[in-house]
């Protein structure tokens, strides 16, 4: 699969350990930053990725911070974009089965690395389930046309 991936400072350090993990796995991983843990704005990285999911660039998108939050909230408002704030793997399989997310954001100082990764791996793994979620789903897409 062909993934974007970013992070803030905050999130560096996860970042690497799943790239590295994906790329074992036979992903294609694209690196949209950040690059170091200096102190940086997480919006920046979070419109990257999401843009690239959203012209199709990437099939999928992730994204770390501290907690999770701010990538969801900052991906969510680029149309064509369905992030996910995931914490357990309940919350990596349903986002994916009933939500059809397509951006994966999830808490460095929330969850441990090897959590996150195990998280990534059910996310990725998990189909859309369709059916009476396409409904809902597709109804949360038209939100962004009503402005």
């Amino acid at each position: 699969m062909k993934l974007s991936i970013g992070s803030d400072h905050a999130g560096f350090a996860v970042k690497e350990r799943l790239k590295k993990a994906l790329q074992e796995q036979g992903h294609q991983v694209a690196d949209l930053g950040s690059t170091n843990e200096e102190p940086c704005d997480y919006p920046d990285y979070a419109e990257k990725v999401a843009r690239d999911v959203a012209k199709g660039t990437a099939e999928r998108g992730v994204l770390i911070c501290g907690t999770g939050i701010g990538m969801s909230i900052a991906a969510n408002r680029i149309s064509g974009v369905l992030a996910a704030c995931v914490h357990d793997r309940v919350t990596a399989e349903m986002s994916r089965r009933h939500n059809n997310a397509n951006v994966f954001c999830a808490g460095a100082r929330i969850v441990p690395a090897g959590e996150i990764e195990a998280n990534l791996k059910v996310w990725l793994e998990t189909p859309f389930e369709g059916g009476r979620h396409s409904r809902r789903v597709e109804k949360i897409v038209k939100l962004d046309k009503k402005g």
